[in-house]
């Protein structure tokens, strides 16, 4: 049966959805956009404090399930402006070491709370 993992130093849901999802070993991490757990609002400031935010967020989440960012094997980004592109990459090698996850990066024409970033994951855990 799979376990939901919650935490309140990331944000929490703003639809019918969990932060995050065991199944076995694997967690299944939802689209994290730059909300601010405190206020459930998007962070003040540029396109970098919001890639940042997401990555804060996304390591609240790591850190609940047991794990860290460095558990991550997929992460999916999804940007209004694919401009924005080599920000995210200069961005991901704060949070990240090698070997670098498996990756998506794609533009979309718009996300919840008319943020310009979304991330979800995939992480594996030792049980």
């Amino acid at each position: 049966m799979p376990n939901v993992i919650t935490t309140d130093k990331a944000p929490q849901a703003i639809g019918p959805y969990s932060q995050a999802v065991k199944a076995g070993n694997t967690i299944y991490i939802s689209g994290q956009i730059p909300l601010l757990p405190e206020t459930m609002q998007p962070v003040d400031g540029d396109v970098e404090a919001s890639i940042c935010r997401v990555f804060e967020n996304l390591k609240a989440i790591c850190e609940e399930a047991g794990g860290s960012l460095t558990n991550i094997i997929k992460l999916n980004i999804f940007l209004t402006d694919l401009g924005n592109f080599d920000l995210v990459n200069k961005i991901m090698k704060i949070y990240f070491e090698e070997p670098y996850p498996a990756r998506a990066a794609v533009q979309v024409s718009a996300l919840p709370k008319d943020v310009k970033v979304e991330m979800d994951a995939v992480m594996i855990i030792d049980d």
